[in-house]
């Protein structure tokens, strides 16, 4: 009778497919991070974000993640992951807010969120859907953008939708005036005070009202012309038969003033 041989340890499992990748899934019981993936397939994130938003996650509560930190880490330096961390804060993936400390020093307090509110599950094995093709801009979809990107140049400027909402009309006020997305910007975003600013919709609404500039005065409309001067038509002088202009048929100059020397 023949001796059993032990049993050989199960395979990975896999799925395979005529043509892509293959996957080889090994169980993870220790050191892993679950990462959803609306942020691993998002189709409007960079590689870039996508990868920074991983590390950010695996990393423990109170782990630095500055800007010249994570350079030290990574050979893609400070711009591109200056770039990357406002992607992700724009997609709700990351919030950066400022504090002030009793001392009086400034410090940012960074919160990273695993499942943003309004992220969709995406399914693992079915590819994105296309992006839609743009649709025309709406009324007030300039100065909506110009609102919802502020959070980009100062974290406690973030802005809710109803609050974005609430704001339009007093950012088209300004853009019907005839000053620049760009003027605008930087009105509400230049001189934040060190302090918190605890109701950011409240403090751009009176930024907007209280240094909203005067309407360009409208052009006087143009004076009209004068009427052309009309030549006084030919006439033959009666003395003389030279040709002269006058309205009426008659004598010229010089016959008249020869006529009242003879008187």
């Amino acid at each position: 009778m023949t001796d059993k041989q032990p049993s050989a340890p199960a395979p990975a499992k896999t799925r395979r497919s005529q043509s892509g990748v293959i996957h080889v899934n090994e169980p993870h019981t220790e050191n892993f991070t679950v990462v959803g993936n609306h942020l691993l397939q998002h189709p409007e994130l960079s590689l870039m974000a996508i990868g920074l938003a991983v590390h950010i996650q695996s990393l423990p509560d109170g782990a630095p993640i500055g800007i010249k930190t994570l350079a030290a880490k990574f050979p893609e330096g400070e711009i591109r992951i200056a770039a990357a961390l406002r992607e992700l804060e724009e997609h709700g993936y990351l919030t950066r807010a400022r504090e002030r400390l009793q001392s009086g020093q400034v410090r940012t307090r960074t919160t990273s969120y695993n499942k943003p509110s309004g992220t969709a599950s995406v399914p693992a094995a079915e590819p994105q859907a296309p992006a839609p093709a743009p649709k025309a801009s709406a009324p007030g979809t300039p100065a909506a953008d110009l609102l919802t990107r502020l959070r980009t140049y100062d974290s406690r400027l973030l802005l809710s939708e109803r609050d974005v909402r609430r704001l339009v009309p007093e950012v088209s006020a300004w853009l019907e005036r005839g000053v620049p997305a760009t003027v605008v910007e930087r009105t509400l975003t230049s001189g934040l005070p060190q302090d918190p600013i605890k109701h950011p919709a409240a403090f751009l609404a009176h930024r907007l009202g209280a240094l909203l500039p005067p309407a360009l005065p409208l052009r006087a409309p143009a004076p009209p012309s004068p009427p052309a001067l009309r030549s006084a038509p030919m006439q033959n002088c009666d003395g003389c038969e030279r040709g002269f202009r006058a309205a009426l048929p008659g004598r010229c100059r010089d016959c008249r003033e020869r006529s009242g020397r003879a008187a």
